[in-house]
């Protein structure tokens, strides 16, 4: 029986994170970076490809309950048995030298005993490492990786099946703290931390982090968690934020929809920086900032539409055979061949955020206009070109509305810092003139009279959920008949069960399967329906905005996290999460919708 996708809890320490599940095993750590092969694969396979259970003896189900503690990352798990009642607190501390999973038993009432059992498999679950102990510890070593497990108070350990396991019983007040280090295997074992002390300092400096959150309104609780936890998605070296610390999780059980997410999109820069200057996350938003200007650096022809963590620029896709996909859906895959797509996009997205940047008062970087100048430079040669669209669909190049959008916003964004900064030079009138001819065409080859709605793509009926955008952007007012009526049929044609679909992959649709270029179908969008709410709400209908922002809120599983999709069961009616989890742009959409909708008069 394979677990649900939100049947998992985040801990991290913005290097890389591990996922814990409802039955106390961490099934998902790559190490020492969110990029680099995990060590705990079982999410993707099965045991043997490498997790970390710790439970009572004999509790082969879910935990009882969990929770994080309130305004951190630190998770506990409890389990009420027929001995007494035992509690598992989960973190992973801010690391000095090398990355530290702590997990600290605690006895709460009778006594019971409690099983480790360790399997560490390297490379994704393919290499078994050679266990030994030295100086009471057990110490994995395979080709560059090291690992070390000690316990505090020391318990006794036993290898067996190349499984390392522990039981022991803790009583009432009684508390036993294993952790885990990983180093280069050729480097000398780095210092020990002290795991309780360790539990002390993440408690006090994740609170200390949350309380400069300075959103007051509904859902606070929300927000905060969808703020914690795009910051557990930080890389905190460079600033850089991954859409995801995941790989392959399904956007269709059984299906081949399934990616790479741990890189930093350049889609999601505006929405991330807005989300993070809002709620008062200045520092944050400035090292995401000169990320972006490192990343993006070098010949505007070339930028791309994501990088790795410091900005690397070469992620290609493989397939790792071995691993038979969570509930067999496969292939799992590693690196991301969109990153090879032309999406004019991005263009508009990396120039609105400097936009706002430089707005919101952030400290100025060398250069900056300077590359904002080449950017556009190459947009006005680049853009009547066909891309492969925000989506990254599969199927082939097209003349993407939502791309042509951004391009005006690109031409717009440096009209109105040129307007507003008089001492920067530019060619103000040639902008302007960019800016007018792209609105033009936009309104002319990609809205449908007929049907009164903007469409995917020139010349195409179908729709898109970015199209929902178009007033967030100012492309055009949100009382214009076009927007209104752009809205009204998105959320009729692409909405299911309240929520929205990013668009159609009925391969009965007209050219459906020639856009997106993939079997099978995924669930509706998360984004998308905060998109939604936004939408509704800048054309006066709040009260349904509200409405279904509460909905989204309650779709986050038991400790607030959101996957990338979400499916209703035709079925049974019961819903499931989809995709790579927890998901940044979901949580982003989540910050951003709150913030307008109660934001104005509940934000201090």
């Amino acid at each position: 029986m394979y677990p649900r996708i939100e049947d998992y809890a985040l801990i991290g320490d913005e290097q890389t994170a591990a996922l814990v599940g409802r039955d106390g095993s961490i099934d998902w750590l790559c190490l020492p970076r969110f990029d680099s092969g995990a060590c705990f694969a079982r999410l993707l396979g099965d045991e043997e490809n490498g997790h970390w259970r710790l439970a009572p003896k004999g509790a082969e189900g879910p935990c009882t309950r969990r929770a994080y503690r309130p305004d951190t990352l630190v998770l506990d798990t409890e389990w009420d048995t027929p001995e007494g009642s035992v509690r598992v607190t989960d973190l992973m501390p801010q690391r000095d030298r090398a990355p530290d999973v702590v997990r600290i038993v605690e006895g709460l009432s009778g006594r019971v005993t409690v099983r480790s059992t360790l399997r560490l498999r390297f490379d994704y679950g393919s290499i078994t490492p050679w266990v030994r102990k030295a100086d009471g510890h057990r110490v994995a070593v395979a080709g560059p990786d090291s690992a070390w497990l000690r316990s505090e108070p020391p318990v006794r350990t036993w290898g067996e099946h190349f499984r390392t396991h522990a039981e022991f019983t803790v009583a009432e007040g009684e508390k036993v703290a294993f952790v885990l280090t990983w180093h280069p295997s050729h480097d000398p074992r780095p210092p020990l931390v002290d795991p309780f002390r360790a539990l002390d300092h993440s408690v006090v400096d994740w609170r200390a982090w949350a309380a400069r959150c300075r959103y007051t309104g509904p859902h606070r609780d929300a927000v905060v968690r969808s703020l914690i936890t795009l910051k557990a998605l930080t890389y905190a070296p460079t600033g850089g934020i991954v859409a995801a610390p995941t790989t392959s999780l399904p956007e269709d059980l059984g299906g081949v929809r399934n990616w790479d997410y741990r890189y930093c999109w350049l889609r999601d820069s505006t929405l991330t920086l807005g989300a993070l200057l809002s709620a008062g996350y200045q520092e944050e938003a400035e090292a995401w900032r000169d990320w972006l200007l490192r990343a993006v650096a070098g010949n505007p022809a070339d930028l791309q539409i994501m990088y790795g963590l410091a900005g690397e620029r070469r992620l290609p896709e493989y397939e790792l055979p071995w691993l038979s996909g969570f509930a067999g859906s496969a292939p799992v895959r590693i690196g991301n061949d969109a990153v090879k797509q032309l999406q004019l996009d991005v263009y508009g997205e990396v120039l609105d955020s400097l936009s706002l940047a430089r707005r919101s008062g952030l400290s100025s970087q060398p250069h900056m206009w300077s590359l904002q100048c080449s950017l556009l430079d190459f947009l006005r040669r680049a853009w009547r070109q066909p891309d492969e669209g925000l989506w990254e669909v599969r199927g082939g190049r097209r003349h993407f509305v939502h791309s042509k959008v951004m391009v005006w916003v690109a031409a717009d964004r440096m009209v109105r810092t040129l307007e507003e900064n008089p001492a920067l030079r530019g060619d103000l009138e040639g902008w302007r003139a960019l800016r007018d001819e792209v609105h033009r065409e936009v309104c002319d080859k990609g809205y449908d009279p007929e049907r009164n709605t903007f469409t995917q793509s020139y010349g195409s009926r179908e729709l898109d959920a970015a199209l929902l955008l178009i007033p967030r952007v100012g492309f055009l007012p949100p009382d214009d008949p076009r927007v209104t009526g752009t809205i009204d049929a998105v959320r009729a044609e692409l909405g299911k069960d309240g929520l929205l679909h990013r668009y159609s992959t009925d391969t009965d649709a007209a050219d459906a399967d020639a856009v997106d270029g993939l079997p099978g179908g995924e669930g509706t969008f998360l984004v998308c329906s905060f998109w939604l709410a936004d939408a509704l709400h800048l054309t006066g209908r709040t009260r349904e905005a509200r409405e279904l922002f509460e909905r989204l809120v309650g779709l986050a599983n038991d400790v607030g996290l959101l996957a990338e999709e979400y499916r209703v069961d035709e079925a049974t009616g019961a819903g499931r999460q989809l995709g790579n989890f927890p998901q940044a742009f979901s949580h982003i959409g989540l910050v951003s919708t709150a913030l307008a909708l109660f934001g104005d008069d509940r934000a201090g």
